[in-house]
């Protein structure tokens, strides 16, 4: 099977790339070391799993998740990541992942993963509690006070240059980063803030931590 590795941090990809390698059925066709990257690697290269980590600078993994379902839905996108909790997973299978893999997980779960995916079913680290994650998507899926309207406000753009306002991109890097014109950037920015009713960058950043875009160590 062909993999596409995505991961800011070098000693983690290096760690998943020799676990991979190891297999000897699985060929790695590309590594990024950020959303945007890695976006264009799987546009290119079209693997058939691409593991990406949940948090990534240029586009995070919840965003790439959906970017791949609506222009590359033949690659099966396995989230990586720290964190276990009901609303990144189901942010993640939300946006399209087939899996979620906590880094934590012990290496015999790797090879597991990735049959179970090729099969077509969606698999999940067993750290992960299952009927949590349902009962989560299930009151997800319905209109009430647990879902957060203002993060369906955004359309799938604005998020990803939230994300760049977050991480403390200029408009004029965010303009080049997503090939749009400063203009068209900033009136991104001011539609994010008025839908969002957030109007200073520090409150926007607070925003993008706690939906999971960047993560508060950044």
């Amino acid at each position: 099977m062909r993999v596409l590795l995505a991961d800011d941090h070098n000693l983690v990809r290096a760690g998943i790339r020799a676990l991979l390698e190891s297999l000897g059925d699985v060929e790695i066709v590309a590594e990024a070391e950020d959303g945007q990257r890695a976006l264009q690697l799987l546009l290119e290269t079209r693997p058939d799993i691409a593991l990406v980590d949940i948090t990534m600078p240029g586009l995070n993994g919840l965003d790439l998740a959906a970017r791949v379902t609506r222009e590359a839905p033949g690659t099966r996108l396995v989230i990586l990541s720290m964190h276990g909790s009901p609303s990144h997973v189901a942010q993640a299978l939300g946006a399209g992942a087939k899996g979620y893999l906590l880094k934590d997980a012990a290496a015999d779960e790797l090879p597991v993963l990735l049959r179970a995916v090729m099969r077509g079913e969606t698999y999940l680290s067993p750290g992960v509690s299952r009927h949590v994650v349902e009962g989560f998507l299930g009151r997800a899926a319905a209109p009430g006070p647990e879902k957060d309207a203002s993060a369906d406000a955004l359309t799938p753009r604005q998020r990803e240059t939230l994300q760049l306002v977050a991480e403390g991109r200029s408009s004029k890097e965010i303009a080049q980063m997503l090939g749009l014109s400063v203009k068209t950037v900033e009136a991104h920015r001011s539609q994010i803030m008025e839908r969002l009713d957030i109007h200073e960058v520090a409150g926007l950043v607070r925003y993008a931590i706690r939906i999971g875009l960047i993560s508060a160590e950044r």
